[in-house]
Formats: structure tokens, C-alpha cells, sequence
């Protein structure tokens, strides 16, 4: 199975195709977002190089950097998995709604900035004054067609591939205290999830046509080598599928939009374990990938 890849091997940024641990740089395209604006002709081409890597020498000395570094749009999407709502339910003291789904409500997406994306290895600082810096492992999913208003049935057909994420969120950020609780304007989304960095994605996009059955993945992080996540994106309450078609009722997606689908129970906020400077978080998807970042 190859993988498309973003990387340096010492000329600077290019895009290519990784085959196990080889690596081979594509002259067809410049950059990511090229492949992606022009999927699915893109892929048509880079299956037929992938088919002809033998014929060629791998790369050496590459570093991989964010398979994605410039989305069109990143969009999280909030209380995805059943473990983690009632996870979240017991930490908060609040029953929240686990099947939403079920109950005809649509999707939750919340906007996260583009600019915060960063790649494998990443050195991520803790914005300054922020004590409780959280986890948030994520399979993210690459659009590569536009689209309004999809049907759930062709809902996949609108998906490039799919990569590995960290929604890292800034707890004591997620409120603004000097507003009363039951105050509309008590949330702040935008300080919770969106400073630089807090969108760690790698190590390559997995094309949604080498994924079987996105919906039974196993999703794993460990935090220091210590197992803090482990679930199935089964346990998910919309389904890739559901999501690409309810945020396309919302606004057109296009290609290079990335929906973070949301993440499985194993959150610190569950046991007030934080990240702290030197923390080196290491996550991983079954048939997508995995790749390590560290806290400064």
C-alpha cells in the first residue's frame, strides 16, 4: 500500500509517495494542495507511479513534514465517540447527549485555524499562561471533491484519504470565566483549540480507496510511552460518512477542507493528567499511520 507524503530530503518541501520505509519524490507534482485540487486525476497518476517505484532509488536523509501543511479549512467535530461522551459526562458532572445521532440531531463542527497545523517531530509549545494542555488523538479526513448539500450515500466518494491528528485543546481556555455560566458568550472556542501547533497531523495521507472500512480502525496514543487512548473508530456516533454529508449541508466543502472526526475516551481531562514541557506524545491508526511530537 503506498502513501502520499510531504517531505524534505535536503532541497527543501517536496511531495511524493512512501512504499513501506522507501520514499521516492514525484516530479508530476509541486506541492500537496496541487495533488489535492485536482484528485481524483491526481491519484490515477500517482497509482501508476506507485506501481513503478521498483524501477527507481528511494530517498535518503528525508524528514517528513505535515502531509497538509496549508488546509483550505479545518473543521472539528465535537462528542464523536461514544466512550469519550461518557467519559467527559462523569468529568464534567453533566449528562451529555450519546446518541444524537439516532435522535435526528445533525453533526457539531467548530472551526479550527489552519495556521495551527504542524508536522511529525514537531516541537509544540504550551501558549503561555495555559496549565492544562490536553490530548485529543483524531482521525482526519482530506475532501478532495467540492460538494453541497451530499447525499449519505456518495458521501465517501468526496474523500481524498484520510491522516493522523491531534486536536491539542487548552482547557483552562475553553471558558471565559468573567461571563456567567449560563451566558451564550461563555465559551471561547477559538483560544481552546486554535494556537500554533495545536493541530499535529502526519505522517501521510492514506488514500480513502486503501481503506476497506474506515469505520473499524483501531486509534491509539500514548503520552511518554504510557497507553492513554485505545479505541476503534466503530465507536464513533457519526460516521465518516455522516460527517462529510452533514457539513456539506452546512457550507460547499472543497478540496483541502479537513474534517477532525473527534476523539475516543483516554482525554487528561478525565483524570486531570496534563501535557507539561518534554512530554512526548506518540499516536498511532490502523492502516493510516503513526508519528510522534514532543511539548516544549
Amino acid at each position: 500500500m503506498f502513501q502520499i507524503v510531504s517531505f524534505d530530503a535536503g532541497n527543501g518541501p517536496v511531495v511524493g509517495l512512501r512504499d513501506g520505509d522507501n520514499y521516492y519524490d514525484s516530479s508530476t507534482f509541486s506541492s500537496m494542495r496541487e495533488i489535492i485540487d485536482q484528485w481524483p486525476l491526481a491519484i490515477e497518476k500517482l497509482s501508476t507511479a506507485a506501481q513503478r517505484t521498483a524501477e527507481r532509488t528511494p530517498l535518503t536523509g528525508v524528514k517528513l513534514l505535515a502531509p497538509l501543511a496549508e488546509p483550505r479549512n479545518i473543521y472539528i467535530t465535537g462528542a464523536n465517540y461514544t466512550d469519550h461522551i461518557e467519559e467527559m459526562s462523569k468529568a464534567l458532572g453533566v449528562q451529555l447527549v450519546e446518541d444524537a445521532r439516532n435522535k435526528g440531531y445533525p453533526p457539531w463542527f467548530v472551526p479550527k485555524a489552519t495556521t495551527s497545523v504542524a508536522g511529525p517531530g514537531a516541537l509544540v509549545q504550551i501558549p503561555p499562561g495555559v496549565e492544562r494542555l490536553d490530548w485529543e488523538l483524531e482521525l482526519a479526513v482530506i475532501i478532495g471533491r467540492e460538494g453541497k448539500d451530499v447525499p449519505l450515500s456518495e458521501a465517501l466518494d468526496y474523500v481524498a484519504g484520510y491522516t493522523v491528528s491531534n486536536d491539542l485543546s487548552a482547557r483552562d481556555r475553553m471558558a471565559r470565566d468573567y461571563e456567567a455560566p449560563e451566558s451564550a458568550l461563555r465559551l471561547d472556542w477559538l483560544r481552546h483549540k486554535s494556537f500554533d501547533g495545536s493541530c499535529p497531523m502526519g505522517p501521510a495521507i492514506t488514500p480513502a480507496t486503501l481503506v476497506p472500512d474506515v469505520q473499524n480502525l483501531a486509534i491509539k496514543l500514548w503520552v511518554n510511552d504510557e497507553l492513554m487512548q485505545d479505541s476503534n473508530t466503530s465507536l464513533m456516533v457519526y460516521s465518516v460518512a455522516d460527517l462529510v454529508s452533514g457539513l456539506s449541508q452546512q457550507i460547499t466543502i472543497k478540496p483541502g477542507d479537513v474534517i477532525l472526526t473527534g476523539t475516543p475516551a483516554g482525554v487528561g481531562t478525565a483524570t486531570q493528567q496534563f501535557l507539561r514541557s518534554g512530554d512526548r506524545v506518540r499516536q498511532s491508526i490502523e492502516s493510516i499511520g503513526e508519528f510522534e511530537f514532543t511539548i516544549g
